[in-house]
């Protein structure tokens, strides 16, 4: 079956490392119905796999040259479907992808120094690119969204491969985790909330917001833009952030308020329908050596009443866990590489080498004694206390220990032959053609007609 390169999810990262320039020399390399592709284009794609450490390897611009010509396509159906994408849809990926960008390169200005321009003008730049994107996911989900698959499509996909070529499945675990942070008295939070509203006050008499942030804010993604998180909707943020989101008037900013990241201010700038484009400061309360001591006779009684039967892991983690991902769930983490599939079956070369270190030991069925930790990602500290619930050892992949795999990987065929199919009658019936320099690629043999000239 003739294989497509699907757009799913973020579909061409248009917006990753970027320092090529537009040459002065330019060209059609390709044109899908109405729509062109330029050869300055491409070769900013190509920038983009250097610039991520690749090899340099010219036959890398025929992939590429392939998801262009297929967002391209996708993007010509969306137009005579009607598909849309709201402004703030795009202001918001454009946003997020940018906070993403800043805190890769360790601040706007050594972005703005790669880049060779501003964010401003960079983003100006980049928004037909990711409305264009967003647009083309959409037309593929729209194709796609009937695909499912039935347990005898699963089982008559697993029957089809040969016994000598079932995947190779690794060990896996199933871990549960109760996760326990310091909590600060109130009187030790208190430094924390005097200086977070002293600059609130000193904006009130006039001082710039934007610098402030960019001065005191302790939110790694927001505080180099001067605080500016862009257009966000009621699900983007914690509760507490989104009430005050959505009560304030644009131009008003709001008192101090508390949530799980520390102490924040809000000022709203625009209000969209159900959009607001916020900016904030944050201030992170710094644990203690009395708070961590705190946690720690917490986290040495949960433990010994799980031990001793008193309470079962499952019930220790809905009731005591600060971890939301899995506080709900019984406490047990989920595969963070395969979201979709929602497993609790994690490959034990993804676990996090600190988690591994302290259940490689363990027992199935066993439970671990607090152990602190220091996460790398938000810096918080504390006590986890982790199940080791399963063990599978590695073996040949089958339908009654992989199931969700072979689901996912029938799914995900089903969707492949559906876009196949689709973009098979889509190409007879569009104008396609592709520059000579690049008609010769093993990629474009989907889209070069070789019978007749185009």
């Amino acid at each position: 079956m003739k294989k497509f390169l699907l757009i799913a999810g973020g579909l061409m990262c248009l917006f990753l490392n970027v320092n090529a320039q537009k040459t002065n020399i330019d060209k059609v390399v390709a044109v899908v119905g109405s729509n062109i592709i330029l050869l300055s284009d491409l070769n900013q794609q190509y920038a983009i796999y250097l610039n991520q450490g690749n090899p340099a390897d010219e036959k890398a611009k025929c992939y590429f040259l392939q998801q262009m010509l297929v967002q391209k396509l996708l993007k010509q159906q969306a137009e005579i479907d009607s598909i849309m994408v709201e402004d703030t849809q795009v202001d918001d990926a454009l946003d997020k992808r940018m906070r993403y960008q800043i805190q890769r390169m360790g601040g706007q200005e050594k972005l703005e120094q790669f880049l060779q321009k501003s964010v401003l003008q960079y983003k100006d730049e980049m928004r037909p690119d990711i409305k264009e994107g967003l647009i083309a996911e959409k037309m593929q989900q729209k194709i796609t969204e009937n695909a499912t698959v039935t347990p005898l499509e699963v089982k008559q996909y697993f029957e089809g491969y040969k016994k000598d070529s079932l995947p190779d499945i690794g060990t896996e675990l199933e871990i549960g985790e109760i996760s326990l942070y310091p909590k600060l008295t109130k009187a030790e939070k208190q430094k924390y909330y005097d200086k977070l509203d002293a600059i609130r006050l000193r904006i009130k008499s006039g001082e710039d917001f934007g610098f402030l942030a960019k001065t005191y804010s302790e939110d790694p993604g927001s505080a180099s833009e001067g605080g500016d998180y862009g257009f966000i909707d009621r699900t983007t943020m914690v509760k507490e952030f989104t009430a005050w989101a959505f009560k304030l008037k644009a131009g008003e900013m709001s008192p101090v308020f508390e949530t799980e990241f520390g102490y924040h201010i809000v000022q709203v700038i625009e209000r969209r329908g159900e959009q607001a484009h916020v900016r904030h400061i944050l201030i992170k309360p710094v644990t203690t050596l009395a708070s961590l001591e705190r946690v720690k006779l917490k986290a040495d009684s949960i433990y010994k009443d799980i031990v001793a039967k008193k309470i079962p892991f499952s019930a220790a983690a809905s009731l005591y866990s600060d971890n939301k991902e899995t506080q709900y769930n019984g406490g047990m983490m989920l595969y963070a590489d395969n979201v979709t599939a929602r497993t609790t079956f994690i490959p034990v070369e993804k676990l996090d080498p600190t988690i591994f270190v302290v259940v490689d030991t363990m027992k199935v069925g066993s439970i671990s004694k607090p152990v602190a930790f220091n996460n790398a990602q938000d810096g918080k500290e504390g006590y986890k206390i982790f199940l080791l619930k399963s063990k599978i050892p590695p073996h040949k992949g089958n339908l009654d220990q992989d199931y969700p795999k072979f689901k996912e990987r029938a799914q995900k065929e089903k969707e492949a032959k559906i876009m196949s199919e689709w973009f098979e009658k889509r190409k007879e019936t569009t104008y396609i053609r592709v520059d000579d320099e690049f008609a010769t690629c093993d990629e474009m043999k989907l889209w070069v007609k070789t019978d007749k000239k185009q």
